[in-house]
């Protein structure tokens, strides 16, 4: 068994300082004065990084000791910049697309990657996406939860993830840009409630946009274990059948049949979180997922699966198999 973390992130050592370039704070900088690695964001501390963020032979021995063989890589949200204009976000996210396909083309073994794009102009993101999987070989594609005012059920949007589908790219969407912020500024509460709340926005957009009805070959998985998305299914699917006027008014189908569609890792902290996520959308749709290297990510990788589920072949399929389902033809050199 191969087992292969979907849900790792990874940033060069460096890359473009397009806050100087561009006289704009708020592009992400990295300072690695004092023997410190710290993004800046804002002219703010955003997040201190350690070299594990960046450094794969690092990473490899460390992920090793729990007994994970793989990671899919993709970069840090907060390196999306939506808000910024698109042809200058690209700069960046074609410097963090050269890395991700240098490491995997490095470690071959041990990583798969995720391109990012400026979605914010989905013609741009287009041919970012085309140039990632046909002259990088990337993977697939991470994007956030929305897209500045677009939630991902956009019509802007429809074409983009026509393309996912035509390039048979993955889709991982990350929670990003958190709602109501602003709103909560104690308690690390965007990323403990804000968090979750962003993933059931992405969902429920997906599934009541008819985005996943007209694009039936999408291979969308939602980071966090979908946030508070599953464990909400019963309020939403309730919504949908009290009030199809409000709720079912672009889709078909049930959310609690859609939501099978998708795929989820298994970072959500909790044995009866996980057990109730397998029950609700089957072992088929759940793959192992760690946020690693951050602290709000799973310390142990993969303990929580393989302490829940004790049956082999569950766990293969939950540590292995999902994952490679969800990649596709791309990941066939395992």
């Amino acid at each position: 068994m191969i087992v292969i973390d979907t849900h790792a992130h990874i940033l060069p050592r460096d890359w473009p300082n397009l806050a100087e370039q561009f006289g704009d704070s708020r592009y992400p900088i990295i300072d690695h004065s004092n023997a410190q690695h710290r993004i800046y964001k804002d002219g703010k501390f955003f997040r201190e990084i350690w070299p594990n963020a960046w450094d794969p032979e690092l990473r490899t021995a460390q992920y090793a000791q729990f007994g994970v063989d793989m990671q899919v890589l993709s970069t840090v949200p907060v390196m999306f910049c939506y808000w910024a204009e698109a042809n200058r976000a690209q700069i960046l996210h074609r410097a963090l697309n050269h890395h991700m396909a240098e490491v995997c083309r490095a470690h071959p073994a041990h990583y798969f990657a995720l391109a990012t794009v400026p979605l914010q102009d989905p013609e741009l993101a287009i041919t970012e996406l085309e140039f990632c999987a046909n002259q990088l070989g990337l993977h697939g594609v991470q994007i956030g939860s929305h897209i500045g005012q677009w939630n991902l059920d956009a019509p802007e949007l429809r074409d983009f993830f026509a393309a996912c589908q035509a390039l048979d790219m993955a889709v991982l969407v990350h929670p990003w840009d958190m709602m109501a912020a602003t709103d909560m500024p104690k308690y690390w509460l965007p990323w403990l409630v804000g968090m979750p709340a962003e993933q059931s926005r992405a969902a429920c957009s997906l599934i009541f946009g008819g985005v996943l009805e007209q694009f039936p070959n999408l291979r969308i998985a939602l980071a966090h274990g979908g946030g508070a998305f599953p464990y909400s299914i019963g309020r939403i699917e309730h919504g949908f059948v009290m009030r199809p006027d409000l709720v079912a008014t672009d889709c078909t189908e049930n959310p609690r049949v859609a939501m099978k569609k998708l795929w989820f890792d298994s970072c959500v902290h909790d044995a009866r979180a996980l057990h109730y996520l397998l029950d609700t959308v089957g072992d088929a749709r759940v793959m192992l997922g760690t946020d690693f290297p951050f602290p709000l990510g799973e310390q142990a990788p993969g303990a929580l699966v393989r302490a829940q589920v004790l049956d082999p072949n569950r766990q293969k399929q939950i540590l292995q198999q999902s994952a490679l389902d969800w990649l596709g033809a791309r990941a066939l050199r395992i």
